[in-house]
């Protein structure tokens, strides 16, 4: 059975400075929408799996995350942890369209 999508609209992309990360509650959730330096935009699981960190304070670079509690590097392309033996995050598909972001659940 394939798993049903649902889209939810955050608003405008303005309210996530770049560089910086946001953290909505969807549908129980916490999902952080992170604005890496690069400019692209990125959906993943609001906390470490390795011991919870809040990953919307760490520090985002042009792809990635670095955990605040434990310095675990995770690309948000992919939801990997580069370096370290950690459960990848879950990823989420997100677009941007006229200004305004849309993330997508399973």
């Amino acid at each position: 059975m394939i798993p049903t999508a649902t889209r939810h609209a955050l608003g405008p992309l303005d309210q996530i400075p770049v560089g910086e990360a946001r953290v909505f509650h969807i549908d129980g959730q916490h999902v952080a929408i992170f604005r890496c330096r690069s400019g692209e935009v990125f959906a993943a699981s609001a906390e470490c799996p390795h011991r919870g960190g809040p990953l919307a304070d760490g520090l985002i670079g042009k792809h990635s995350v670095i955990c605040p509690l434990h310095g675990i590097l995770f690309d948000l392309r992919t939801g990997e942890a580069t370096g370290r033996d950690c459960a990848p995050l879950t990823t989420h598909r997100i677009s941007v369209a006229e200004g305004h972001v849309t993330v997508e659940l399973t």
